[in-house]
């Protein structure tokens, strides 16, 4: 049983744990040349790196991006290949991994890698490879319960039954 941390961008962060929480490997997913087949590689790449059994927590949507339909479109495809292949994946919106590792769902970048460093010894140059680190953290705490504290129970919480949004009067 592994569990994998995906942050998709144009340098997809992938972090894999075994089940018991160590590091299998951590790395970025890129690639050249021009769009769509930049995306397509990165995609590709991706799930050449995914098994059957594995349980994914792919970071959600960031709708404040600038690069919004590029990301876009590699994190859709990412989605629609793990659906494709049948493997479970669950979704964690960017604050919620914030607030996974720090207690803060609007923690910074730089503030964040110092608490992933405190509370797992992890470090890494590159964000996205960070964020990819504490998804997986995530999806072993889904299906191994070890969400040690108040505010990561929360996060656990809210991925497997999501508030139900309220739909606007029209």
């Amino acid at each position: 049983m592994r569990f994998v941390g995906i942050d998709p961008s144009t340098k997809t962060g992938m972090v894999i744990l075994d089940r018991d929480g160590r590091l299998l490997d951590s790395f970025e997913v890129t690639a050249k040349g021009t769009d769509p087949e930049r995306m397509l590689t990165i995609v590709e790449s991706t799930l050449e790196n995914i098994e059957a059994n594995d349980l994914v927590v792919i970071e959600g949507f960031g709708f404040a991006s600038q690069s919004g339909f590029l990301l876009g479109g590699i994190g859709w495809g990412i989605r629609m290949e793990l659906f494709a292949r049948g493997i479970k994946y669950l979704e964690a919106a960017p604050t919620a991994l914030k607030k996974y590792a720090s207690g803060k769902g609007n923690t910074k970048k730089d503030e964040l890698a110092v608490h992933i460093y405190k509370q797992w010894g992890f470090e890494s140059k590159s964000d996205n490879v960070r964020d990819a680190f504490v998804l997986a953290h995530i999806a072993r705490s889904i299906r191994m319960g070890t969400a040690s504290t108040k505010y990561q129970q929360e996060v656990v919480q809210a991925i497997l039954e999501p508030p139900v949004k309220q739909k606007k009067r029209a």
